[in-house]
């Protein structure tokens, strides 16, 4: 079910704890090539959290030796999230490999007793079976995530789907070119 109805938003009750895992990697080169933009982290969490009662946000990321996070992470801290981080894995073969499925999945079960609400923001089918296990134990969960980059499965498996609109990007501003006269 996606959400397009402010009514839909408000239906939850301020006592109910949420828990919020962000697919950092995921969501940064979603955003950057649907629409030439970057997520707003802080406009992220009041989306979902929406006047809950927030226990966990964590953002995961990849950590990449040549480009300096520091700037990013600390945004993420005074945004009220928590950070794991985890260093790309370089192949034999010259490939890279960084991906937080697992960890993503592992905290999701973890907390899972501690929450009422598990708000997903991913749109990675990988996470489909996540959600059938994390409903099975008495969570709702929800996925914010961009349409154009979203997998059905993960779409048909959440109890609420809230799609990345504008609102919630960053887009660049256009320069104009002035010539001299």
């Amino acid at each position: 079910m996606s959400i397009h109805n402010k009514e839909l938003l408000t239906q939850f009750s301020k006592y109910q704890r949420v828990g919020v895992f962000v697919d950092v990697q995921n969501m940064f080169y979603s955003a950057k090539h649907i629409s030439n933009a970057k997520l707003n982290f802080e406009k992220l969490m009041e989306k979902a959290v929406r006047g809950r009662q927030l226990i966990r946000a964590i953002c995961y990321i990849i950590d990449t030796p040549d480009i300096d996070q520091t700037n990013f992470t600390d945004m993420l801290k005074n945004n009220g999230y928590e950070i794991k981080c985890k260093a790309l894995r370089q192949r034999s073969d010259g490939t890279a490999k960084g991906d937080w499925d697992m960890g993503i999945a592992i905290d999701a079960i973890s907390l899972c007793d501690k929450l009422d609400i598990i708000v997903m923001v991913s749109g990675d089918g990988d996470f489909a079976d996540l959600v059938k296990h994390l409903k099975s134990r008495g969570v709702l969960v929800e996925a914010i995530s961009f349409i154009g980059s979203t997998n059905d499965d993960l779409i048909n498996s959440v109890d609420v789907h809230i799609p990345i609109e504008n609102d919630l990007l960053i887009k660049k501003r256009k320069t104009r070119n002035y010539k001299k006269r």
